[in-house]
């Protein structure tokens, strides 16, 4: 049995991210002819078309979809293991990492972090990007190095997660507010005005199912889309924000809060990376400085 050509995977690899002869030759600093004989090879090869003509641009087969990212890892371990080892010089380190966060964990957490980050390794730069939905699907193509946030059943099983601390809900309302007195029951939370909190704009959740139980309903007269704009506007109307503690901390100043009168279970915020990423020092000790910062009170 032959032995397939390993240069080939370099070869893909480039291609299937590049989807061009053109730029894929460049990147590799091939004749464009030579590029199309080496495509040539990996469609005989994997007996696929790989990538197919569309109009003026290449776009990939199914096939070319499943394998780009096993692709993708094969080629970053050989380089690893053919790259030699270097220790790690903080004070040397000149880095950009993007971390997709919610806004509420960047105003908690984000000081500590950044006094960290400044006082080890001044020449990395963070980037806070939005979360604005549940896809992680930039972890997998590198736009993101790390990201925070409770795990759910719709999490890719490959990435690599972390807890960092647990969370649970709790209510909020300005200060002077009728449920800022007195117990507040199932009933009376149930009565209130509520902001909803939804990235996707939904109307009912977790919470709204444990008021079923009790054969209650809330009123939700706004949906928002994150804990930091709900508290906002909690704290002038008599809206009730129902939000995580930890992760709310500070946005909970000044307002009156009170445990919520229904049972939920708790919140597990942890960070996720990349596989590929596990074994990087620099990610290693990025990692470090978030799990330090989230224990930080």
């Amino acid at each position: 049995m032959a032995h397939p050509d390993l240069n080939l995977l370099v070869v893909l690899d480039v291609l299937l991210r590049e989807q061009s002869v053109a730029r894929a030759a460049k990147k590799l600093r091939l004749s464009p002819s030579a590029m199309s004989r080496a495509l040539a090879r990996l469609r005989k090869t994997t007996r696929d078309p790989l990538l197919v003509q569309a109009g003026r641009v290449l776009v990939p087969s199914p096939r070319a979809q499943e394998l780009r990212e096993q692709v993708a890892r094969l080629v970053l371990e050989v380089e690893t293991v053919l790259s030699p080892t270097e220790p790690l010089e903080l004070k040397r380190l000149v880095r950009t990492f993007a971390l997709r966060t919610s806004e509420g964990f960047v105003e908690n957490f984000g000081p500590a972090l950044l006094a960290e980050v400044a006082r080890d390794a001044p020449g990395v730069q963070l980037r806070f990007l939005p979360k604005l939905d549940k896809d992680s699907g930039p972890l997998r193509d590198g736009t993101v190095d790390l990201e925070t946030g409770v795990i759910e059943d719709d999490t890719w099983p490959e990435l690599r997660s972390q807890a960092l601390f647990e969370d649970q809900l709790v209510c909020a309302v300005r200060a002077g507010h009728a449920l800022s007195r007195g117990t507040v029951t199932a009933a009376r939370y149930a009565a209130a005005e509520h902001i909803g909190i939804s990235r996707r704009m939904l109307e009912r959740g977790p919470i709204d199912a444990a008021l079923a139980t009790l054969a209650l309903t809330r009123q939700l007269p706004v949906i928002v889309g994150g804990f930091s704009t709900a508290l906002a506007l909690a704290r002038r109307s008599d809206l009730l924000a129902t939000v995580p503690l930890r992760h709310s901390g500070n946005l909970l100043e000044g307002l009156h809060t009170f445990p919520l009168p229904v049972t939920l279970p708790g919140m597990r915020v942890s960070m996720l990376w990349h596989p590929r990423l596990d074994s990087d020092a620099a990610h290693r000790w990025l990692r470090a400085c978030v799990r330090n910062a989230a224990k930080f009170e």
